[in-house]
């Protein structure tokens, strides 16, 4: 692929929804085309994001959403009909995943539970949700933290679920173990971070067929923009660092991610 030949980037994770967005998100939306960024998967924490990213699709070309409850948002749930709203939510065309889902052992319990009521409690959810994409036929956007292990574990049990694990900061046998099961991992600006060695190690090794990219706005700014709100326009730095990890372009790094993103969610060709 020649450098320039048209090419376009895909955020595969970003939460427009989120409260930092609200007072810009025409601007942030403009940003992220004028740097082409012609993709947007925005993600859900709790079913108010997954009902308001549905709306964002809806409102900007740019945009495709994911329903889902975040681990860190599961004792939060107060309909006891909240496995039927989601579905009812997931169902929409708008939507191209469940996520994100999973479990997060690394912040302490936001009910004031137990440990263990707290891992429980989350295990519970993500099977339901897995389920969920099971029924509907949806990948799933993962969310693992210190919780590799028991993330796989449940994993096992549905495998017909697609999955991506975000954000991937694992060890290179935590990445096998996702590849083996044909799991993909996406990387977000921690990637251009200077002592982040160890995860730039573990993105050279994944296959080009298994790599996507994603900014977790407004999370995780990448470099040159540590301590500044993440946006999507922002997930061309981390294409960069992955092109020079695996040798490659800029073009050819942008769409070898949007033709997996492409594949893996089921996305449309990008609209104007």
């Amino acid at each position: 692929m020649e450098e320039d030949k048209e090419f376009f980037f895909t955020d595969t994770h970003a939460h427009l929804a989120s409260s930092r967005f609200e007072d810009d998100l025409p601007e942030v939306v403009e940003r992220a085309r004028a740097a082409k960024v012609s993709r947007i998967l925005t993600i859900s924490c709790d079913l108010e994001d997954a009902t308001t990213n549905v709306e964002l699709a809806k409102r900007y070309p740019l945009v495709l959403a994911a329903a889902g409850i975040h681990p860190l948002y599961v004792h939060e749930i107060a309909s006891p009909d909240w496995e039927s709203e989601l579905r009812g939510v997931a169902g929409q065309p708008e939507v191209h995943a469940i996520g994100e889902i999973g479990l997060d052992y690394f912040h302490p319990p936001g009910d004031g539970s137990e440990e263990a009521q707290w891992r429980s409690l989350q295990r519970e959810i993500f099977e339901k949700q897995l389920q969920l994409a099971e029924d509907l036929d949806l990948p799933v956007v993962i969310h693992q933290r210190n919780s590799a292990s028991d993330v796989s574990d449940v994993l096992g049990n549905f495998p017909g679920v697609r999955a991506v694990l975000h954000c991937f900061t694992g060890t290179p046998e935590e990445a096998e173990t996702a590849l083996s099961r044909g799991h993909l991992l996406s990387f977000t600006g921690i990637l251009t971070f200077p002592k982040a060695p160890e995860v730039r190690e573990v993105a050279s090794i994944v296959p080009l067929d298994r790599l996507m990219i994603e900014t977790d706005c407004p999370y995780l700014a990448p470099v040159p923009f540590r301590g500044k709100r993440c946006e999507p326009a922002h997930v061309v730095h981390v294409a960069e660092t992955l092109a020079e990890i695996h040798g490659k372009t800029l073009g050819e790094m942008a769409m070898l991610t949007s033709d997996n993103a492409s594949r893996f969610f089921g996305f449309p060709e990008p609209r104007s």
